[in-house]
């Protein structure tokens, strides 16, 4: 079954916005894919929002494009920025990346972004959204699922076991 990102703003809609917001603060973020041998290879992405969807772009015959029209999944993780302070938390994104050949869905997003020309372009099938931050001593990780609601785990610095929301 295939989420979207319209799915997911449509099943929990403050975390979509803040996690959206998140990946807007900075223009670059770090796109996870796997190589042929399976090992996992890291490189630099912009990412976009449009239509309900959120993009993955890339240069045709790019070793990521080349990763992810061979083997589909990938993680991409939102640039966390300068400093050590995480006021908005560190957020990820993991899905299958859906290639996209449509002349005209090319074209729209070509008239939306104005990306170098040629491009790949690849919809983002939505499999896990991660957010972790800090709540005062607390560490929080939400998680969300196509298949479960968003929970939140909280754990303090001490011995104490996690709690787990939602």
């Amino acid at each position: 079954m295939t989420f979207t990102w319209a799915d997911f703003v449509s099943a929990e809609p403050r975390f979509a916005e803040t996690v959206q917001r998140r990946f807007e603060k900075y223009p670059h973020h770090v796109l996870g894919t796997l190589r042929g041998d399976g090992s996992p290879r890291l490189t630099g992405l912009e990412v976009a929002f449009r239509f309900g969807e959120l993009w993955l772009g890339m240069m045709p015959n790019s070793r990521k494009a080349q990763d992810l029209l061979r083997d589909p999944r990938f993680a991409v993780h939102a640039n966390p920025g300068a400093g050590d302070r995480m006021e908005d938390g560190d957020v990820r994104v993991g899905g299958r990346a859906v290639e996209v050949t449509d002349a005209a869905v090319l074209a729209r997003f070509a008239e939306t972004v104005a990306p170098p020309l040629p491009f790949h372009l690849f919809r983002a099938d939505l499999a896990e959204v991660v957010r972790t931050g800090m709540d005062g001593d607390e560490l929080f990780v939400q998680v969300w699922r196509p298949e479960r609601a968003l929970r939140t785990v909280r754990r303090r610095g001490d011995d104490s076991p996690p709690r787990e929301e939602g």
